[in-house]
């Protein structure tokens, strides 16, 4: 295996700025794949998702099967407590912004929502997708990669 010890254009440190919730939700709807982090045999399980932003909550779809699906259909009270994670950083430069959502998530029961999002949210995946899942944000925490701030010369 060779690695390739080349700094990256721009290399050095990189500063982290705490993003405001609004600036972190909006950032997470410019982009369509995140990762939603749930338990699973008392375990934490991790899937790459497509989704779409909407009213300030996120919604992914899935199919009859999926663990994300039995778990919503399981779950009582205020949902299924997971984790959401989004992001957009360069490899090269290592400047960027990432996001991760806590909250709880729903199925979406109602017929004409489903409706709805079988329109907006397409699959990425071959696969026949009936439900969909709902994720209102209780935490958002984010930030942005960017370079350090260099002194004047």
């Amino acid at each position: 295996m060779v690695f390739d010890n080349a700094e990256p254009v721009g290399s050095g440190p990189r500063q982290s700025v705490e993003l405001a919730d609004d600036e972190a939700l909006r950032l997470l709807g410019s982009v369509s794949l995140g990762r939603i982090v749930f338990t699973r045999h008392a375990l934490p399980t991790v899937r790459p998702v497509n989704h779409v932003l909407d009213a300030g909550d996120i919604v992914i779809r899935t199919h009859e099967g999926a663990a994300m699906t039995s778990r919503t259909r399981q779950g009582r009270g205020p949902g299924v407590v997971v984790a959401y994670e989004a992001d957009a950083i360069d490899p090269d430069t290592h400047l960027g912004w990432s996001v991760v959502v806590t909250g709880y998530a729903h199925l979406v029961t109602d017929a004409h929502e489903l409706a709805r999002y079988r329109k907006l949210l397409r699959p990425w995946v071959e696969q026949t997708m009936d439900y969909a899942v709902r994720i209102h944000p209780d935490l958002i925490t984010g930030i942005r990669l960017t370079a350090p701030d260099r002194p004047a010369a």
